[in-house]
C-alpha cells in the first residue's frame, strides 16, 4: 500500500513545508534535513497530530483527513518512546492491543511473544524507569510490533543510545519491517543511520520535503542545503 502525500502545505505561524511525493509500499525510508526543517512536523501530519493547510495524506487510496490518529493504519515511535511509568513492561505493551488493558489470555500470550521477539522475555513485570534507553527503547517497539500497522513513523526514538546500541536498534526495525512487510519512515539527523537503515531518503530543508531519492546518491552527492547541513 503505497503512501502519497499530494500537494501538502503545512502552515504554523511563520513556518511552512511543502509535499507531493509517494511512498513505495514497504519501502525503508529516512527523513533527513537541518534542525527546524520540519521533519518531526511532517510525520505529526501524516500521524494526524497536525492538520495540514491544505492537499491530501492518501494511504493505499484512501485520504486520511478526519481520522483521529488512532484511527490511522500506523504506529509512531517518538524520541521519549512514551511509556507509562505507573505501567509494567508487559501492560505498556498490551495497550498496543487493548487500550483498557483486559487482555484475553491469547492476548497476553501475543504480550509475551512480542517482548521475546525484541529480546526482552521474562522482562514484563518491570517498571520501565528499572530499564536502560534501549531496553526502554525495545519495548515501545514491542507496542508498535503488537499494533500490527502497516507504517511505522519513527521519530529519532534512538537518538539518545550509544552509535553500537543504536545499530541494533535500527537493525531490529529493519527486521520486523521486512517481516510484517511494513512502511517505514524514520527521522534521523545522522546520515550514518540513514545509510545503515533506509534504501531511500526524504530531504526537508527550505520548505520543501522532496521526493524519496537513493540514499548514498544524496548523501554522497548533496544538494546544497544539505550539503551545509552535513558540512560539506
Amino acid at each position: 500500500m503505497m503512501l502519497t502525500l499530494e500537494n501538502l502545505r503545512i502552515v504554523q505561524d511563520d513556518f511552512r513545508l511543502a509535499a507531493d511525493l509517494s511512498v513505495e509500499p514497504g519501502a525503508r525510508v529516512a527523513v533527513i534535513g537541518p534542525s527546524g526543517a520540519g521533519k518531526s512536523t511532517l510525520l505529526a501530519a501524516i500521524a494526524g497530530f497536525v492538520t495540514p493547510a491544505s492537499g491530501r495524506i492518501l494511504w493505499a487510496g484512501r485520504d486520511l483527513a478526519g481520522l483521529a490518529p488512532g484511527q490511522r493504519p500506523l504506529s509512531i515511535l517518538f524520541q521519549d518512546q512514551n511509556l507509562f511509568p505507573h505501567l509494567d513492561v508487559a501492560r505498556n505493551v498490551g495497550l498496543g492491543l487493548r487500550p483498557d488493558l483486559r487482555l484475553s489470555p491469547a492476548e497476553q500470550a501475543q504480550t509475551d511473544a512480542a517482548l521475546a521477539r525484541v529480546g526482552l522475555a521474562g522482562m514484563g513485570a518491570r517498571r520501565p524507569a528499572t530499564l536502560s534507553g534501549g531496553e526502554q527503547g525495545r519495548v515501545a517497539l514491542a507496542r508498535a510490533l503488537l499494533r500490527s500497522r502497516p507504517l511505522m513513523l519513527l521519530d529519532e526514538p534512538f537518538a539518545a543510545l550509544g552509535p553500537a546500541l543504536k545499530a541494533d536498534m535500527l537493525d531490529l526495525v529493519a527486521a520486523i519491517a521486512a517481516e510484517t512487510a511494513a512502511t517505514v519512515l524514520i527521522v534521523s539527523h545522522d546520515p550514518a543511520d540513514a545509510r545503515r537503515f533506509a534504501p531511500q531518503t526524504i530531504l526537508v530543508a527550505e520548505g520543501i520535503a522532496h521526493p524519496p531519492a537513493p540514499t548514498a546518491t544524496l548523501l554522497d552527492h548533496p544538494p546544497p542545503a544539505l550539503a551545509r547541513y552535513l558540512g560539506t
